[in-house]
């Protein structure tokens, strides 16, 4: 539309994008699905609605794991003040940016460098310094970038390689640092309730979001983070109430999880 004034959910059309990054764990036909929807990433109820509605939760576990393993303050206002963090997959930058609020310094990196121009330009719209780049977490070790906190949010069901992908961001975890990863299940029931449920019943997410054949089981992404070098300090099911639209923590790992990974210092 002539006169729109350039925002998140609507991108400069006048320059292109950064070119979409490629090595080996990247799967093309992931990307272009994220890349399509990108301009949705900051719409609270468009296509990344669930995202939304579990952030707070992951949120808290992130920030009580940190806390407890860097021993931080947890009354702090900034309690990752001084600590280099790496988003792995970060979309749209729904994590980077309440993770620069809490003080640390955030790398934002993904394959698709339509979701990157999405995420800078609403960062700068909320004045928040973050480093976005169109890479990968290959690229990025390669390069010898270590980070105190990687954060691997749902990226692993998504990736063409998971056992190059794993050991790549294990070699981004510094010396002392520790690693979050939150994927999907292999299993019937997130089979049932993650794409039957989630994409053709509720249409929280547009047909063919998820593959469940990439799901991973925390049985195999255990090996593959103990095979990379790291240890498995913690791991949580993260279920949804429909009668509460609310999503929690919870021994149930059938279907979404989140495993912790630390290296020793």
């Amino acid at each position: 539309m002539p006169g729109t004034t350039p925002t998140a959910a609507n991108p400069p059309k006048d320059r292109p994008a950064p070119r979409t990054a490629e090595a080996g764990t990247v799967d093309g036909a992931e990307i272009d699905k994220f890349s399509a929807m990108a301009r949705e990433w900051w719409d609270p109820a468009g296509k990344f609605r669930p995202l939304h509605r579990v952030n707070p939760t992951r949120l808290q576990y992130i920030r009580d794991i940190c806390t407890h393993h860097f021993a931080l303050g947890e009354r702090d206002m900034r309690p990752f003040a001084g600590r280099r963090l790496l988003d792995i997959g970060c979309g749209g930058g729904l994590l980077c940016e309440p993770m620069r609020r809490l003080g640390a310094d955030v790398v934002g990196a993904d394959a698709s460098g339509t979701n990157i121009s999405v995420a800078a330009l609403h960062a700068r719209e909320q004045g928040l310094d973050i480093d976005y780049r169109a890479t990968t977490a290959e690229a990025l070790a390669q390069a010898g970038e270590r980070f105190d906190i990687v954060l691997n949010m749902e990226v692993v069901e998504h990736v063409g390689d998971v056992e190059l992908f794993m050991a790549s961001c294990a070699r981004l975890v510094a010396p002392g640092g520790v690693m979050v990863v939150a994927t999907l299940s292999r299993t019937l029931k997130a089979f049932a309730l993650a794409i039957v449920g989630a994409e053709y019943v509720l249409g929280w997410l547009p047909r063919g979001t998820h593959n469940w054949r990439k799901f991973i089981t925390p049985e195999d992404l255990r090996a593959h983070i103990e095979k990379a070098g790291l240890a498995v300090t913690d791991e949580k099911g993260v279920t949804y109430n429909p009668l509460s639209d609310q999503w929690s923590l919870s021994r149930d790992m059938d279907v979404n999880y989140m495993m912790v990974a630390t290296r020793e210092a």
